[in-house]
């Protein structure tokens, strides 16, 4: 189904134009909210101020992995040179995530996404799963276990030329830490991305394609999902509207920061009409993807995802 059934091409491409001022916005809010991360243990140094910024941190990280992604469609800001190099060193670094190899395979995504070649099928081909293996999941996630596996294949898989915005980027951190008087508070990005990431990170991917209608449908309607969020969700696992990802996947070209007026503008016109394709909140999204009590649903996870994030599965 082409999107251009129900918006015009004059609105579509309205809705494509890029604003650097938008992307600054977005820039400046993440990075002061990373800051925040930073700022309250160091404000109130007990396990309540610690906590706060271990979420903030991990999460935060998930935001700047979504900035990543739009700049890898090129739909963040105006200039081509911008988007690559915000994404290769601004966004990508902290969180170490390597651009350039992130939008070889995203990209691939997009163009195989509802057919059996989709690389990301493999995140997702074990839901709806029973509820002793959705618990465990989510388990090895919060535990850490999950956390430490990640960080264990970026040092395995530790290559200079792919890792430099890494060390960079660390290093200037440090170095600001180091100047304020307040290293220890450099622990806990990585609490974060030990014990926060990995669940905020399985919470968008089930809700973007997890448990949907038909993997396997050329129409977004069935192969994705999108999801309506708070401001909780939306400040820890629904960072710079990545959660309208049906609209996201009807229009690539469409900024994040418009993608909510375009689900808007599909609804208002009946695009989803008959379909069931948004889901109402997280706690919906986990609800989709959990098989009922006493069903033993079908055989999935034949697929192997490889990869930092193989531990989706």
């Amino acid at each position: 189904m082409s999107i251009l059934n129900h918006v015009s091409r004059n609105e579509l491409h309205q809705l494509q134009e890029r604003s650097d001022l938008w992307a600054s916005w977005m820039v400046i809010a993440n990075f002061s909210l990373i800051s925040l991360g930073f700022a309250v243990p160091v404000f109130f140094d007990n396990w309540m101020g610690w906590l706060a910024g271990t979420l903030l941190l991990g999460s935060r990280s998930l935001g700047l992995g979504v900035l990543v992604h739009d700049a890898a469609h090129y739909s963040l800001f105006t200039s081509r040179r911008a988007n690559e190099w915000t994404g290769k060193w601004l966004f990508g670094s902290l969180p170490n995530v390597p651009y350039h190899a992130y939008r070889a395979g995203h990209l691939s995504h997009h163009r195989m996404a509802g057919t059996a070649e989709d690389p990301d099928l493999a995140f997702v081909d074990s839901y709806p799963a029973n509820r002793w293996s959705m618990a465990r999941k989510l388990l090895r996630d919060v535990s850490g276990i999950n956390g430490v596996k990640n960080l264990a294949y970026q040092v395995a898989n530790f290559r200079l030329k792919d890792q430099l915005p890494f060390l960079v980027s660390h290093a200037m951190l440090v170095g600001a830490l180091v100047a304020f008087g307040h290293i220890g508070v450099y622990a806990c990005w990585w609490l974060g991305q030990i014990f926060v990431l990995p669940a905020v990170m399985r919470l968008r991917v089930m809700g973007e394609h997890g448990a949907v209608k038909d993997h396997f449908s050329s129409d977004p309607r069935a192969n994705t999902s999108t999801t309506r969020a708070g401001p909780i969700a939306r400040l820890l696992c629904a960072p710079n509207f990545v959660n309208f990802h049906v609209e996201h996947h009807f229009a690539p070209g469409v900024p994040s920061y418009r993608l909510r007026h375009l689900h808007r503008l599909l609804k208002s016109r009946g695009c989803y009409d008959g379909w069931d394709c948004e889901a109402s909140s997280y706690a919906a999204v986990i609800k989709r993807c959990t098989l009922p009590a006493g069903s033993r649903g079908t055989q999935h996870g034949h697929r192997r995802a490889k990869g930092a994030l193989s531990n989706m599965q």
